[in-house]
């Protein structure tokens, strides 16, 4: 029986199990925006349910993670066939290709610089790119690092996840890179968000939620179930993260006290990936079996 406080969760079927959304944001236009990494095309989901998709260039190209930029259009990486794409909100896109060959961009914000950054799991690399396209890299020093998600921190500096590394990355505007090892080995770190304060990120392969402080401080928060393989995760305010369960099918929250509460979503087997704070103040979930969650909070 689920507890007194559980949100009330709504489900929403947006596309076939082939073709599932990945990545979620909001827009600047009072939408939900999402990637459909298997079928190659990006859309725009309104509060009431209405769904309006925007074909890519290539249908191979893996849009993966999404955000608003500075520019009032939105920016995602495509893994699949290395370049960054832009979709404006009426629909218009354009995409610009990563220099390094075989760079697998993933992760993606908008920095405190008015460019987008994001990170590039093939070539332990961090890029950034300007609204008007142009490209600049910035090489880690690591090797197989991976690096996975990225987030603007309240300290003016980018910070990412590196996942094979199994540590947390700090780069700052003019490419200044710091690496911060995890305390638990084999952590395999992906989503990562900022509350204002600290940074907050999840450990897919240990169960972990982690918290960091603009000073390196690292605290870990086991999750009840171990191998609930969280995923993306989303500060609603400062101390208070919600996150995806990708291999348990829930939706978790953890506040500043390190109370953990886990919410289990309708449909089964429903494969969380992405998660947002939507224009409405609910929390939006991109479920990859082809739909989408609403968790009214």
């Amino acid at each position: 029986m689920p507890p007194s406080d559980a949100p009330a969760i709504r489900e929403l079927s947006v596309a076939d199990q082939a073709a599932g959304p990945y990545g979620i944001a909001a827009g600047p236009d009072g939408a939900l925006w999402l990637t459909f990494a298997h079928s190659g095309h990006v859309a725009r989901l309104t509060l009431d349910g209405e769904l309006s998709a925007y074909p890519l260039d290539s249908p191979e190209c893996r849009p993966t993670v999404i955000t608003p930029g500075a520019d009032g259009a939105l920016w995602f990486t495509r893994y699949q066939d290395h370049r960054i794409g832009r979709v404006t909100v009426d629909g218009a896109t354009a995409s610009f290709p990563v220099p390094t060959p075989g760079s697998g961009p993933f992760g993606i914000t908008a920095g405190p610089d008015g460019a987008l950054w994001f990170t590039e799991t093939h070539t332990d690399r961090i890029g950034r790119v300007t609204g008007e396209g142009e490209i600049t890299e910035f090489v880690l020093p690591v090797t197989g690092g991976y690096p996975s998600a990225i987030t603007a921190g309240p300290d003016g500096a980018l910070w990412f996840t590196l996942n094979q590394a199994n540590a947390i990355g700090r780069v700052t505007v003019h490419g200044d890179i710091a690496i911060h090892p995890l305390p638990t080995p084999g952590a395999a770190p992906v989503g990562i968000t900022s509350d204002g304060a600290a940074l907050w990120f999840v450990e897919i392969a240990a169960g972990q939620i982690g918290r960091i402080s603009v000073d390196g401080e690292i605290e870990e928060f086991p999750l009840p179930d171990r191998t609930a393989r969280p995923h993306a995760i989303v500060a609603a305010a400062t101390g208070d993260c919600w996150f995806t369960e990708w291999g348990a099918n829930r939706v978790g929250r953890l506040t500043a006290a390190g109370e953990i509460a886990e919410y289990d979503l309708p449909s089964p087997s429903s494969e969380p990936h992405g998660i947002a704070l939507g224009p409405d103040g609910a929390l939006w979930v991109a479920l990859e079996t082809g739909g989408v969650a609403r968790l009214e909070p």
